[in-house]
């Protein structure tokens, strides 16, 4: 169910029940609310969440160290590449390889929120809906944060930027998707006989690239794939791939936007001559190396210190940490 399509009826009453003047049996609706809330944050069920399919979730147990042996990946290969871990919320990511190994910090995210005690007694959706939304909001936005800045400082410190020379300023090509196929093989170690191979599975970047695939013409696409360009809505991509490459497109990635300018400003990374735009490829072949240890799952509470004030609110808050342990699997682009 979406966060603001209205609910059946018995969720509705509890709602209600929650705003009642009387104060345990408020307390106790709340409690089923923050249950209701708690199930789907677990289950990984969040809205505008685009880490998905990228981190591999690891679900560590009570005093256990988030430790992840490297020659476990690779054998023979350790100091080859590098490992880069996030030490804490809205911190820069640090290069941290350690021997053989790589210890992954994790660190606590929190959110929180409340409303009129009145606006749930009156069932009044629009305003609760909304509530839950900010909530939920408020971890999804820490951790993708999180997780793209380890990315983007790991390609950053790869050193290695790949562009199409023959393309003008700002134009997003095929050659583009094709010279990064070529690098990631040539650099992401192994070779033709190889288990683990490295190959660009994967490419992110800005709605403004995707314009530029649905300006295409002839030349650039065939009569079937320019048909699928017209049709596609505005609610995905133009088109999903090209050459085997999965495309997805991000209102963070893009020319002043937040994730390129945290690459352009805090990570002091740099494009290709007077290129305006930033895209990230990645290997996503194999779940060996973006990592995200969990040691406690999204707990959510009732705060029941609110209700004098004629208030409901609710808080939570989960153990975490971010990683990528091969930076090989990362490639930068730029247009």
């Amino acid at each position: 169910m979406s966060r603001m399509t209205k609910p059946d009826d018995h969720f509705i009453e509890l709602i209600q029940r929650s705003g009642s003047a009387e104060k345990n049996e408020a307390l106790a609706a709340q409690r089923e609310l923050a249950v209701a809330l708690e199930t789907p944050l677990r289950k990984g069920v969040l809205v505008g969440d685009v880490l998905d399919g990228i981190f591999e979730k690891i679900q560590m147990a009570p005093g256990s160290a988030a430790e992840f042996p490297l020659d476990l990946l690779a054998p023979g290969t350790e100091n080859d590449h590098v490992a880069y871990t996030n030490p804490g919320h809205g911190r820069i990511p640090e290069r941290a390889v350690e021997g053989d190994y790589v210890m992954v910090p994790t660190y606590s995210v929190a959110s929180s929120i409340d409303y009129l005690l009145r606006y749930a007694r009156e069932a009044r959706w629009d305003v609760v809906g909304r509530a839950m939304q900010v909530l939920e909001a408020g971890f999804v936005k820490k951790m993708n944060d999180d997780g793209w800045h380890t990315l983007l400082a790991a390609g950053v410190d790869r050193n290695v930027l790949v562009y199409d020379a023959d393309a003008a300023d700002g134009q997003f090509t095929k050659r583009l998707i094709s010279l990064m196929k070529t690098v990631m093989r040539r650099n992401a170690g192994g070779n033709s006989g190889s288990l683990n191979r490295g190959r660009l599975t994967d490419v992110y970047l800005s709605p403004e690239a995707l314009e530029d695939i649905r300006n295409w013409g002839l030349d650039q696409v065939d009569e079937i794939t320019r048909r699928e360009i017209y049709q596609a809505g505005d609610d995905g991509a133009a088109i999903t791939r090209i050459f085997g490459v999965n495309l997805h497109d991000m209102d963070e990635m893009g020319e002043s936007q937040e994730y390129q300018l945290f690459f352009s400003n805090q990570l002091s990374g740099s494009l290709n001559g007077t290129d305006p735009e930033l895209v990230v490829g990645l290997d996503l072949s194999a779940n060996d190396s973006f990592i995200m240890p969990v040691k406690q799952d999204v707990q959510i509470f009732e705060d029941d210190a609110l209700h004098r004030q004629q208030r409901a609110g609710f808080y939570g808050w989960a153990e975490i940490g971010f990683a990528v342990l091969d930076n090989r699997r990362i490639l930068l682009g730029s247009f």
